[in-house]
């Protein structure tokens, strides 16, 4: 393929591309938009953007010439999602590249949510995909899919106990994607994914910390476990930039060198090797407030008792965020910041990734 970031390319040059899902689709839309990468750009979506917080910077990529509202878990949606107009010649085109970053994002979700809203969706808009001859078909999963440990897990290692029910249908997903005949397929794992606008985990934590740090007197925001417990990270324009070399670099190559088997997986993470600890530190600096971690005997009775936890975190802090925001003149659902802690969130589970794959094959720096 020539090389589309070429001034001197024609746009017809450029691939086609097709984004599923939200948050991180749109800071790939605009990546993409940004550095003019693509001949055709179509981000489809079941929310409209103007619904869900679209950012002012990126109206562009999302705007209505390149948006697309339907239901891409749903096979009578394939045709109006992947058709294209023909060429100008009256030759039929088909997407290039089609990166799916949809799925449920919400965690402790009932399987069968997980299954419609994750599963079904990879599975319906691979298979059409297959059928269509696409270059590349990028999935973006998560690292969560691994056994819990401390050392970074590489593309190989167990799969067996995934840490949530999210993970456990986004492996099941990848599963079936493997078995479908044409498919090129490359999965990405991500960790936490943060940065502006991202209302899951991090914000999660943040928002915490707030409610700390307007209570008089000063409490000591403490978490369970310890500080060494992994909790790896990936910035989100980072990870917009690695699907794009990832579809980049799967459109040319068919398997990875020297791997065991024909899977085309990758884990994608910063090297930050981000821990509670690490976490821990930040928070304090940001908002002034002393942070550290449970003892010995709440650690135990919270593995036993991790629900009732849960619910006393949740009471513990929920009046003081709306409070907050009352203060603040937010009114409303609130907007997407909560310090709501969701229990599968606070198991004690390490998150920690190998990324020297994707480096050292695919250049991802």
């Amino acid at each position: 393929m020539i090389d589309s970031t070429s001034p001197a390319d024609p746009a017809a040059t450029k691939p086609a591309v097709l984004i599923i899902g939200g948050f991180m689709g749109r800071f790939l839309a605009h990546y993409i938009h940004s550095n003019q990468l693509a001949s055709t750009l179509r981000l489809v979506d079941k929310q409209l953007p103007q619904l869900a917080s679209l950012a002012p910077e990126h109206q562009a990529a999302c705007s209505n010439e390149n948006f697309l509202q339907a239901d891409a878990s749903r096979e009578q949606s394939q045709a109006r999602i992947f058709d294209l107009p023909p060429a100008p010649d009256g030759a039929k085109r088909e997407f290039d590249y089609i990166f799916n970053c949809g799925g449920e994002t919400r965690f402790s979700q009932e399987d069968e949510v997980y299954r419609v809203r994750s599963y079904e969706l990879s599975v319906t808009v691979g298979k059409e995909a297959a059928r269509r001859g696409v270059k590349a078909f990028v999935e973006v999963s998560t690292g969560a899919v691994y056994n819990s440990n401390r050392t970074p897990q590489r593309e190989g290692d167990k799969t067996s106990k995934p840490h949530t029910k999210q993970a456990k249908w986004k492996l099941a997903a990848e599963e079936e994607l493997a078995k479908i005949p044409g498919l090129r397929l490359c999965v990405l794992r991500v960790p936490h994914v943060y940065g502006p606008y991202s209302g899951r985990w991090l914000a999660t934590q943040l928002a915490l910390a707030r409610v700390y740090q307007s209570r008089e007197p000063k409490e000591t925001l403490k978490w369970l476990w310890s500080s060494e417990l992994r909790t790896n990270t990936l910035h989100v324009e980072d990870a917009a930039r690695a699907l794009w070399l990832a579809a980049e670099w799967r459109a040319k190559n068919d398997r990875i060198p020297n791997a065991p088997n024909d899977k085309i997986i990758f884990n994608v993470v910063d090297k930050g090797a981000t821990s509670q600890g690490t976490l821990a530190n930040i928070i304090k600096q940001i908002f002034g407030i002393e942070t550290g971690f449970q003892n010995a005997i709440v650690n135990t009775f919270a593995r036993l008792n991790l629900e009732h936890v849960v619910d006393d975190v949740n009471d513990d802090t929920l009046d003081d965020w709306a409070d907050l925001q009352e203060s603040a003149g937010i009114k409303g659902n609130g907007g997407p910041l909560s310090p709501f802690m969701e229990k599968e969130l606070l198991r004690d589970a390490d998150l920690s990734l190998d990324g020297s794959r994707f480096e050292s094959v695919v250049g991802f720096r």
